[in-house]
């Protein structure tokens, strides 16, 4: 009694759960045959802890023998009672304490000769990968939780016990169900783990003081990654134990559920690497085709920053992949492009990056002051830990980042705009250039950019700058210069002093995609010859003014175009006023107005003066349609009134890129906004929209509204640009193909362009015609699939053996 009397009093005195010393201790006073049961005795965990092993047992049938661990077995009975009540031979008893061993070993090995028993740490067991079918743990998980010390050693045993269990293997763990405890086992046993947890009777209460009820928590391991709810096997109006203890356990099983409901039903999961290395996604070190998931990196004192990344695994295996695991770096500017921020475009990058996992790095303003190379650096540990396979094979793992191509950039201007947002006016000079004019003796050609900040990826307008009153244009074969290495690089400086003594050069159409848009008029170049050979003009109407640049050229090089321009925004009209020298004169129009409205009153008046007309109130003077304080010539003149358009252009950008559409905003391919527009055109009259997108899903929503509303479609896609030119023809007579040589000579005699060099490259634009209606045919028959875009090509800005 003496003996018991110290140990218990050892017990309450032993201040470090954790140390062998003081366990050596505690068990050299109680001796071999004293022993000491945490928290239940075996008639209390008899009924429960049988029922989950005798079923683990009938599923190991063809394995007899199945495979127990008890950890931190102390010199408790359980595996005794295990072995003589259930007929569990194969037990394997493991404790640090060596005093402890001894005694069990002695008291154990002529009644137990097949249990075993051996000294050794719980936190670094020595056994083989998927040894046992079932760990029994009875409080040694309590007694490593030790609240001063931290989860390290709770998270190295459980670590240890995931290794050691097989594919279906059972962990039991007998706990008191303190809150630090259960928040480390519900945490580290998330990912593809069943769990259940019942509350053990109590057959004896204590009479002083309120009772601490033992708990089970059992964890079946699956190999899957499937996150399931834990299961309470107990009422909690039920419990007999303290409301403390009741209420802690509650509130922590409703926690992890909650997470765990979150982690199943959210599509946008940013995994940790601790929730990686747990199985949330699975086995990374193998490829998995399609895999794709978030995540974050970093930001946990070993790294610098911390970063939002997307792992894909390539959807094909196809053998010819350059890198086993690439890293692709986005810049904040990009990361809301469509391109990055979309599923399709992801997988797209993927196979652009010949890298069979590809980790996609999103920048955001944290990272505005670090360098590439710091950049570098801090990921490159951390990818490591993601790369394909258990060993480090010294493959290369390179960082890619999309490249702009701009050697050298001068903000000129920047402004906010309420409706826009930020817009930036900036001059630049290219790495390399495919231009075949040459304005500047230095061979540095700079270009004056429009940008919207919401869309940095993609530029609004583009204009070459030229000495003013240059006239001289030498052609040059076309070809791609070289970068820098070939060129004297410029200082910020020198280009600011150069850019100031240059103008907007309104002769040269910087945008292949605006070349695109006038070769198209090789569909209506019978009508407009005809409109021509009467002295009238052709009524031209421009949604989306940019920086004035399509407009400026059509009106100095079509003269008998008459242009009316809408622009929603004042602030982008006083852009193009100011730095791309945008004017305005009886030819050329701006309105600052809704586009969509605009077309609307177009479609709205003609209607009105047909109902007139058809009821013989139709003459030629003003009508009721004219607005007050308006000249009604001047009305009638800019198409809003009897007048149909015969060229409607919509230029505009998406504020919302992210669902994929870039250009035009999405009410502009709304099918009732078309047959607007079709209402709006004479009966030989031109649609034209620039459509910007990378989704294929994107495009034929776009092509079959289109097609819904006009019967005559065609779809010119410009190389090496993610633009297509959609054009639809009012008339139901279509342009034949046979027609389109003799139509592209008639375009050619009515184009009066400067410089015969940019005539010809828009009439070499109407070649692309023979393929139109074919085209055509594909928007509506997407292609399944697609060459590599120019848009695809990345700097390689570094490439590390990490």
């Amino acid at each position: 009694m003496e003996k018991k009397k110290q140990g218990e009093e050892l017990l309450e005195t032993l201040g470090d759960f954790t140390s062998k010393e003081n366990w050596d201790r505690f068990f050299s006073i109680r001796g071999s045959d004293d022993s000491f049961e945490w928290y239940a005795e075996w008639a209390e965990l008899r009924g429960p802890l049988l029922s989950h092993l005798q079923q683990q047992q009938q599923q190991r049938e063809h394995q007899p023998n199945m495979q127990i661990l008890v950890p931190a077995c102390g010199n408790s009975r359980l595996s005794e009672h295990l072995y003589d009540d259930a007929a569990l031979k194969a037990i394997t008893n493991i404790d640090f304490s060596k005093v402890v061993i001894s005694d069990m070993l002695r008291r154990n090995v002529r009644q137990r000769p097949e249990m075993r028993w051996r000294v050794m740490d719980i936190t670094t067991m020595q056994f083989m990968d998927e040894t046992f079918d079932a760990v029994v743990d009875k409080g040694g998980l309590d007694a490593l939780m030790e609240p001063q010390l931290g989860p390290k050693l709770g998270i190295q045993y459980l670590s240890e016990v995931m290794r050691i269990l097989k594919s279906g293997g059972k962990f039991i763990c007998l706990t008191l169900a303190e809150s630090h405890v259960l928040g480390l086992l519900f945490s580290q046993l998330r990912f593809g783990w069943k769990m259940i947890i019942e509350a053990i009777p109590q057959t004896q209460k204590p009479s002083r003081k309120p009772s601490l009820q033992t708990f089970m928590v059992v964890a079946e391991k699956e190999m899957s990654s499937t996150l399931y709810e834990i299961t309470a096997l107990f009422n909690s109006d039920s419990l007999d134990c303290s409301g403390v203890q009741a209420c802690g356990i509650n509130e922590a099983l409703e926690n992890e559920n909650q997470i765990r409901r979150g982690y199943s039903n959210g599509s946008h999961i940013l995994y940790s690497l601790e929730d990686l290395q747990l199985g949330a996604k699975g086995d990374l070190t193998k490829l998995c085709q399609g895999r794709r998931f978030q995540l974050t990196l970093g930001g946990q004192g070993g790294s610098l920053f911390s970063y939002r990344a997307i792992l894909l695994d390539a959807r094909q295996h196809s053998g010819s992949f350059m890198y086993h695991c690439g890293v692709f770096i986005v810049p904040k500017t990009r990361a809301h492009d469509w391109l990055f921020s979309s599923e399709e475009g992801q997988w797209m990058v993927v196979e652009s990056s010949k890298a069979a996992r590809l980790i996609m790095v999103l920048l955001d303003t944290c990272h505005n002051n670090a360098s590439m190379d710091d950049i570098q650096k801090d990921l490159s540990p951390l990818v490591k830990q993601l790369a394909p396979g258990k060993e480090d094979n010294g493959a290369q793992i390179p960082f890619m980042m999309a490249s702009d191509g701009i050697k050298q950039r001068n903000i000129i201007h920047q402004v906010i705009s309420p409706l826009s947002g930020p817009v930036i006016v900036e001059d630049v000079v290219y790495e390399n250039v495919d231009v075949d004019v040459r304005l500047l003796p230095s061979g540095d050609l700079i270009f004056r950019r429009l940008i919207f900040e919401r869309t940095r990826s993609l530029v609004q307008s583009e204009a070459l700058l030229a000495k003013e009153g240059s006239e001289k244009i030498n052609q040059i074969e076309r070809k791609k210069t070289s970068s820098s290495s070939k060129s004297k690089r410029r200082g910020p400086k020198e280009i600011i002093e150069l850019s100031n003594q240059l103008k907007v050069y309104h002769s040269y159409l910087a945008s292949a995609y605006h070349r695109g848009i006038i070769s198209g008029f090789v569909l209506i170049s019978s009508y407009m010859e005809s409109v021509v050979s009467t002295g009238k003009t052709v009524k031209t109407l421009v949604i989306g003014l940019g920086a004035g640049l399509l407009p400026m050229f059509l009106h100095e090089c079509i003269h008998f175009l008459h242009i009316e321009t809408v622009e929603l925004d004042p602030v982008i009209l006083n852009l193009a006023r100011d730095y791309f020298g945008f004017t305005e004169d009886k030819g050329l129009k701006v309105h600052i107005a809704d586009g969509i409205q605009y077309v609307r009153e177009i479609a709205n008046s003609v209607e009105a003066n047909a109902v007139s007309a058809f009821h013989g109130n139709g003459d030629s003077s003003c009508t009721s349609n004219c607005p007050p304080n308006e000249n009604c010539m001047a009305y009638h003149l800019e198409g809003r009134g009897t007048t149909k358009v015969d060229i409607v252009i919509v230029d505009v950008d998406s504020s919302d890129s992210s669902s994929g559409l870039t250009c035009p905003a999405a009410d502009f391919v709304e099918e009732s906004f078309l047959q607007i527009v079709k209402d709006s055109l004479s009966e030989q009259g031109l649609f034209v929209i620039n459509l910007v997108s990378r989704s294929s899903a994107v495009k034929d929503m776009v092509v079959s509204r289109m097609k819904a509303v006009f019967s005559h479609l065609f779809c010119l896609q410009l190389e090496e640009e993610v633009n297509e030119v959609l054009f639809a023809l009012r008339s139901e007579s279509c342009i034949g193909e046979g027609c389109l040589p003799e139509a592209a000579l008639k375009l050619g005699k009515l184009l009066k362009f400067k410089h015969p060099e940019m005539s010809q490259r828009i009439l070499d634009g109407t070649k692309k015609s023979w393929t139109w209606r074919a085209l055509a045919v594909l928007c509506s028959e997407r292609r399944g699939g697609s060459s590599t875009p120019a848009w695809c090509f990345f700097v390689l800005f570094a490439r590390a053996c990490l």
